[in-house]
């Protein structure tokens, strides 16, 4: 699996096992694509993406119809793009990515969770220095096409050298900055687009014991409980897979 993926990995599967939580987060990154570039796919490359990423998680045509007209409702909540950083227990470095109406009942949230498991938020960009910020896009795998020289070609539209090869599907890694223009080229050159979105991957992770970790993710799947939370990533260590 991808290397985003195995750090969220147990948490995300149970929220996602929650069809409801998991169409409310999706449908306020539609409200959020819609007010930002319009309610047509085809002129708007963050809703086309979004929309993607709705499929990919079983979104209901219907659904991803609604939420795009109801964007545009005069009754639309306007939600904010927020992040909180700071320590759980252990010293976890743990990144909390959010979209909310109203953020003083949001930090609150993400406080109180800090608190209750013996961590502490801190100030915004203290953990730059752990967590690097990628765009990340799975695409299917391109019969006849060599990775490598894919690449080489991708490199100057700001892809990274490395990529995670998973058989029928390719995960990319690049420069958030270029993530439209990535996306163009991949379009433009007939891949499709399985997922895209933007990720963190940390630089120094932490190892801990079966128990402090358990501690750990309970405080993660209290995070992501929130209606207001949209990602939470940590340092943990991932567990090593049995051969």
């Amino acid at each position: 699996m991808g290397r985003a993926f195995e750090y969220r990995k147990a948490s995300k599967l149970k929220r996602w096992g929650n069809m409801a939580r998991v169409f409310t987060r999706v449908g306020k990154q539609i409200a959020i694509a819609v007010k930002a570039g319009g309610p047509d796919p085809e002129n708007n490359p963050h809703l086309r993406s979004v929309i993607a990423n709705a499929k990919r998680e079983n979104m209901p045509k219907d659904n991803i119809e609604r939420a795009i007209k109801n964007a545009l409702g005069k009754d639309q909540k306007d939600y904010k793009e927020m992040n909180y950083e700071g320590y759980g227990p252990f010293g976890v470095a743990v990144f909390v990515e959010t979209a909310t109406d109203n953020t003083t009942r949001t930090v609150a949230n993400v406080r109180s969770i800090f608190n209750k498991y013996g961590g502490s938020l801190g100030t915004s960009g203290s953990l730059d220095f752990i967590f690097s910020h990628k765009a990340m896009f799975t695409i299917a795998r391109k019969e006849g096409v060599d990775l490598d020289d894919l690449i080489l070609e991708l490199i100057d539209y700001g892809v990274d050298e490395e990529y995670e090869d998973e058989g029928d599907e390719v995960i990319l890694y690049g420069d958030p900055k270029s993530f439209s223009q990535i996306q163009k080229y991949l379009e433009e050159n007939g891949y499709e687009i399985k997922g895209s979105e933007f990720t963190r991957i940390p630089n120094d992770e932490k190892e801990l014991t079966d128990e402090q970790r358990e501690t750990i993710e309970k405080m993660v799947e209290r995070l992501e409980e929130d209606e207001d939370v949209q990602n939470v990533y940590t340092n943990l260590k991932p567990v090593a897979e049995e051969e």
